[in-house]
């Protein structure tokens, strides 16, 4: 099997966002103490992908290249693209087409950041297949502002409809889909959809018509965000702050994951956050209401705990308490912790 090819779409005039984005693109602001693109690069990484096309717009193109360079101070290979206009997301197979020459491919939306314990082995595993598509899905509060599975009697996937006013179900996919060899033929054969994009929906109903899509539901231990939006982003960024301060958990760091994969030394590792100045941070969770920073907070709390075999699960009772007489993540947070010191 051809190694397997990484694509990070970060085109898109990033409107949700004005007028923030009106001067930088969307991909290179900050969830707290790295730039977004960090995130969905790092998840190709942890995949084993060493060869990563990012496509952005013309005018963002160059600083793209200041903030990544080619990839060689994290052992990887890093090209660039540049889509004209943000005609889809199916369009990046196309773009990429000649990058890829034939090889699968793993695709990873530059606004979508994904944390979770287990995470590099469901992504490991995802790259296993040799043929047909894989997406992810997660249960989210707000499925209309998603494309959501829908499931036939018999639990099997019917269809993947875009952000549809009455969704079939609560599982959204999310921003990252391992394809095979033919995605870039397939994209090709999509037809525009009404506002004149070609659909990613489009493209994996076309795996799924073939028999040949794969779908992975990514639980609670795993949390995923879309940070598209102001309160997203800075739900974000609260987020990770909050994840520092209490677990220090190295997630989002190209230069950690490179270590962890063995494609760079301990010294040239240090260099790098030297340089820029780095200390590691943990990612950000899929975050839609402040009740739901709670939970995931909760979530990867416990988690956190059943890893390092410590004590810090607490009973649901306590749990119930502690959500009553806390305010958000932050106070959620440290009710834990005084929690678990009493």
């Amino acid at each position: 099997m051809t190694q397997r090819k990484g694509i990070i779409l970060a085109g898109g005039s990033g409107t949700r966002l004005y007028p923030i984005t009106m001067g930088i693109s969307k991909q290179l602001l900050p969830i707290y103490d790295k730039p977004m693109v960090y995130y969905p690069l790092t998840v190709l990484m942890m995949a084993g992908i060493r060869e990563v096309m990012v496509i952005t717009t013309p005018n963002d193109a160059d600083q793209f290249q200041r903030v990544l360079g080619d990839g060689s101070q994290w052992g990887i290979s890093l090209q660039y693209k540049v889509q004209p206009s943000p005609d889809g997301l199916a369009q990046a197979f196309i773009l990429a087409e000649q990058f890829l020459a034939g090889a699968p491919a793993v695709m990873v939306l530059g606004d979508n950041i994904f944390c979770g314990y287990g995470l590099p082995d469901l992504l490991q595993e995802a790259d296993k297949t040799t043929s047909g598509a894989t997406i992810f899905t997660y249960q989210v509060a707000d499925p209309e502002r998603y494309g959501v599975v829908d499931f036939d009697r018999g639990g099997a996937v019917k269809s993947i409809i875009e952000k549809p006013s009455v969704p079939p179900s609560n599982l959204a996919v999310t921003g990252l889909y391992f394809v095979d060899e033919t995605a870039p033929e397939r994209a090709k054969n999509v037809r525009p959809s009404a506002r004149g994009e070609l659909e990613i929906t489009s493209l994996l109903k076309s795996y799924l018509y073939d028999d040949a899509l794969s779908l992975q539901t990514m639980g609670s231990g795993f949390a995923w965000m879309d940070a598209g939006t102001h309160d997203s982003l800075l739900d974000a960024g609260n987020f990770v702050r909050t994840l520092t301060e209490r677990q220090g958990i190295p997630v989002g760091s190209p230069d950690r994951v490179a270590l962890d994969m063995g494609w760079i030394g301990e010294a040239k590792q240090k260099n790098c956050a030297q340089e820029k100045n780095l200390v590691e941070r943990p990612t950000a969770l899929h975050l839609s209401k402040p009740s739901d920073n709670v939970t995931n907070a909760e979530n990867i709390f416990n988690i956190s705990a059943e890893k390092h075999q410590t004590s810090l699960i607490l009973s649901p009772r306590k749990l119930t308490a502690i959500r009553r007489k806390s305010t958000g993540v932050e106070g959620f947070m440290e009710e834990m912790h005084k929690a678990n010191s009493s």
